[in-house]
């Protein structure tokens, strides 16, 4: 079972919906705010889409406090009051104990709060230039949440034209002081090479700060360059160990990648076994690589026990998502009537789903 062909290109190709994307969960609670409701923190956490526009738009733990300019601690030592009230869901206090803080002790971390109240809505009513307005007092006075805020407005053309000048000047500024995100996006401009030069040294390099702050994104990104020797040495056991860590966190594409080499036995011990449960995992979520490995695998017995019905039903839905397998599709067609009849009917509820969704 070899490995797909991963490419840079393709990597990028996914990048349309990248972390810089991400809002706030609490947009969801935006009339609620305006109405002075109280939200649970439940329904306060921040969401982080994933590398891919799928399913996997979830939230991370390690790199929640990143995903908004919210994330700021108070430049004081004292509580940032104004930041715990905003996670607890009472914004119109937010907003109150931010703007005091502005006033009484010029407090960046209180800017950058005012910002994303305004740019959400929650609180006040949205005004994305006075966002905008907020982050760039915040970011001029070297708050990194606030510039990889200014970074997003840019590249969405919130507040303003599109720019992605300005936006990669704000991406780069947010790095260099750290941001996760602001790295992992920086470094796809790198491996683009439009903005920048092309240079994968420098964009492994930003990888590795977002892989350490624990983006998944990030860590399958890494991988990819690992496992193809772009910007840093070839290296598949270093490659594999990243993408084991994406696919704790969910990363679909890093599953696929961690669970062929886990198949083949390639920079890690061979287990096929565990390499089948990930490729169910995968192909539950979406995956049309995952599901023809999983057809693969259930056709054979090899890593499961097997099952033809499921086989069909798997081959079938990774067939109507573009894959192509002669093999899959000689055993399907020599299977007897009723099983191939029972494998169709298991398959047709997600092929159903697949014809309805546009082109």
């Amino acid at each position: 079972m070899n490995a797909p062909a991963i490419s840079v290109t393709a990597l990028l190709a996914l990048a349309a919906t990248l972390g810089l994307l991400a809002q706030d969960a609490a947009l969801a609670q935006n009339q609620e705010a305006k109405a002075g409701t109280k939200t649970s923190p439940a329904q306060h956490k921040p969401h982080r889409p994933g590398v891919k526009p799928a399913a996997k738009d979830r939230a991370s733990k390690q790199n929640a406090p990143e995903q908004g300019a919210t994330a700021a601690k108070s430049s004081t030592q004292e509580p940032d009051l104004a930041y715990g009230a905003f996670q607890r869901g009472y914004f119109f206090t937010a907003f109150a104990v931010a703007t005091k803080r502005v006033e009484e002790k010029d407090d960046v971390s209180a800017m950058t709060l005012l910002g994303e109240l305004y740019a959400t809505g929650l609180g006040v009513p949205q005004n994305e230039a006075k966002a905008a307005e907020w982050y760039k007092f915040a970011a001029q006075r070297g708050d990194r949440n606030a510039m990889f805020a200014l970074a997003r407005f840019s590249l969405q053309g919130r507040a303003g034209p599109r720019d992605r000048d300005a936006s990669a000047k704000w991406f780069a500024a947010a790095a260099k002081l750290g941001h996760p995100l602001a790295a992992y996006n920086l470094a796809l401009l790198y491996m683009e090479g439009q903005l920048f030069p092309q240079n994968f040294g420098r964009a492994a390099e930003l990888l590795r700060i977002a892989s350490k702050a624990g983006n998944p994104e990030a860590q399958y990104a890494l991988g990819t360059l690992y496992k193809e020797g772009r910007g840093v040495p070839k290296d598949m056991s270093e490659a594999v160990r990243l993408w084991s860590l994406a696919s704790v966190a969910d990363n679909t594409d890093a599953q696929v990648e961690y669970a062929i080499a886990l198949y083949n036995g390639d920079g890690v011990a061979k287990n096929e076994g565990a390499a089948a449960a990930l490729f169910r995992r995968a192909a539950l979520r979406g995956s049309p690589i995952a599901q023809d490995r999983l057809a693969r695998i259930l056709a054979t017995g090899r890593g499961a026990p097997a099952n033809p019905v499921e086989a069909t039903k798997w081959h079938l839905i990774s067939k109507a998502r573009g894959e192509t397998n002669l093999e899959l599709d000689d055993f399907v067609n020599n299977l007897d009537a009723d099983t191939r009849a029972a494998g169709e009917k298991a398959a047709k509820p997600w092929l159903d789903v697949i014809k309805r969704r546009p082109s």
